[in-house]
């Protein structure tokens, strides 16, 4: 039997791009279409700085572990960095530096006076008890406090952290620094300093790109199937206000597999996970569906919200779909994208779709500095402002210049950091 052998695209599928990877090859295509310095591109490749700290913390039981932390500051030409804190126990700096990167794209296609981070401790939160957790934010804030601040670097929440973790790092720098304040960090309970509308941003977004997508594409809303991949926040806000709005929903999942109805679903009768864990399949629904079935549907437009890598060369020929909106971050392999693209399938990039929580954090960080509190209603109003300018200047480039959606949101982005490089120089 004649041995196999492994090309250089199968390695690049079944071992899928790391975060770095992946922003540094989207930086060298973007800039195959912009006319930037290339002293300015290869700046880009790098991040300005890595933090690297141990975080001692005693244990419920009284004994002490030591646990990694890291903080990747991107690039802050534009702006503050800005980028959430993760905790996970695959957290590395690589990974902190790719994500940075990306950071750094979205707020440049959203055109937010912020430049790129992210950071993350090395630990499994579930591992953690409550008070763990907070003696945990607590260390890490101390130890990287000299690398963050308001107008330096504001951190916000990630995988594996929340509201309450937001509110113990602003707590913890605050008695440092003896006083309060609370814009070192967003995504913060509204009582603490946080925005109204914060948690429901990212799907919000989502949702009104995908509305701005259906009509670009000339379909009318009120007979748009959408099957949403992922009921958490972003998922479950999406499919909401979708339905709202008149499109037919017709399957929804979580980590557990997905419900399909023909029909449509009651999106507002099945509890998101924030509401109930993994509790999509226990709705009363026309039949099951796995996860990868969802993304096969025969629908006009699918929303893979949960996970990254989701669509693969293995099943990009089987999407049925018109139109696919990223909800969550990366969940297109490279691979996959070409395929998509060969086959006229339009994909919505996540710098677009779901940057409706960078947005509502820039909000509460206004809020913060100028000690004003917005409106729900304000801040919907404002997201919904900025995000149909950000989806008008990626839309401009993929009409005038004929490029995928992508392409288009890396180009405006790119051409917005360039001018903001070349126009302040380089410190000699």
């Amino acid at each position: 039997m004649p041995a196999t052998t492994t090309t250089e695209d199968d390695r690049e599928e079944s071992e899928p791009e790391s975060a770095l990877e992946t922003a540094r090859r989207q930086l060298r295509e973007a800039a195959e279409h912009v006319d930037v310095d290339s002293g300015v591109i290869e700046r880009l490749k790098h991040p300005t700085r890595v933090v690297r700290v141990s975080v001692p913390v005693e244990r419920d039981d009284g004994t002490v572990d030591v646990f990694e932390g890291y903080r990747a500051q991107h690039d802050d030409v534009r702006g503050p960095y800005k980028g959430g804190l993760r905790y996970h126990p695959e957290v590395t700096d690589e990974e902190c530096i790719g994500l940075s990167m990306w950071m750094t794209w979205k707020c440049a296609v959203m055109d937010l006076p912020f430049g790129g981070a992210k950071g993350g401790v090395v630990v499994n939160p579930k591992d953690l008890s409550d008070d763990e957790r907070e003696r945990l934010t607590r260390r890490f804030a101390e130890e990287i406090r000299d690398e963050v601040g308001p107008n330096q670097d504001i951190p916000a929440p990630d995988m594996g952290t929340d509201a309450q973790t937001m509110a113990w790092f602003m707590d913890a720098y605050s008695m440092q620094q003896g006083e309060t304040i609370p814009g070192v960090v967003t995504g913060k309970p509204p009582v603490a300093g946080g925005s109204h509308g914060r948690e429901e941003a990212p799907g919000r977004s989502v949702a009104i790109v995908t509305r701005e997508a259906i009509d670009y594409y000339d379909k009318d809303i009120a007979d748009t199937d959408v099957a949403v991949q992922g009921f958490g926040s972003v998922g479950s806000n999406a499919a909401k206000l979708l339905d709202d709005w008149g499109a037919n929903v017709v399957a929804v999942s979580d980590v557990n597999g997905g419900i399909h109805d023909p029909d449509g679903l009651d999106t507002h009768a099945i509890p998101s996970h924030a509401e109930e864990p993994e509790a999509v399949m226990g709705y009363d629904a026309t039949s099951t569906i796995t996860n990868g079935d969802l993304l096969e549907l025969d629908v006009d437009v699918v929303v893979p919200a949960a996970i990254g890598n989701v669509l693969t060369e293995a099943n990009a020929d089987s999407v049925q779909a018109d139109i696919v909106v990223e909800g969550a971050n990366g969940p297109t392999t490279s691979r996959a994208d070409e395929m998509l693209a060969e086959r006229g399938i339009p994909v919505i990039p996540d710098i677009l779709a779901n940057a409706g929580g960078v947005t509502v954090s820039y909000f509460e960080w206004l809020q913060d500095i100028n000690r004003r509190k917005w409106s729900g209603e304000r801040v919907r109003e404002e997201l919904e402002s900025e995000m149909l300018s950000a989806w008008d200047a990626v839309r401009s480039v993929v009409d005038e210049r004929d490029l995928r959606w992508r392409d288009a949101a890396y180009v405006v982005a790119l051409e917005r950091i360039g001018r903001a490089k070349e126009a302040r120089g380089l410190w000699p």
